[in-house]
């Protein structure tokens, strides 16, 4: 399998580097994450907590994304529900 590579745009910095593969990574999440998914033998316990913390608020933020994909779906119908109810 191929190693996907990271590139940070031109006109912007990365925030910061992985230590262990050299990656650059816009945000320190996102770099905590990588290094959870891809390093995790090599971390130490601060580094792992900080991952499996990062790990749940972004399965958070997924859910609610979910939920909100939903809800934006179940009004899509609905709409298009009562457009039909009215003109048909």
């Amino acid at each position: 399998m191929s190693e996907i590579q990271t590139t940070v745009p031109r006109n912007e910095t990365p925030e910061d580097r992985c230590e262990y593969c050299g990656n650059p990574f816009p945000t320190s999440d996102r770099l905590v994450l990588h290094k959870g998914l891809k390093h995790l033998q090599q971390l130490d316990d601060e580094e792992e907590e900080a991952f499996l913390a990062a790990r749940s608020e972004e399965a958070d933020e997924l859910r609610t994304l979910r939920l909100k994909a939903l809800g934006a779906l179940v009004l899509l119908y609905f709409g298009f529900l009562m457009l039909y109810a009215i003109f048909a």
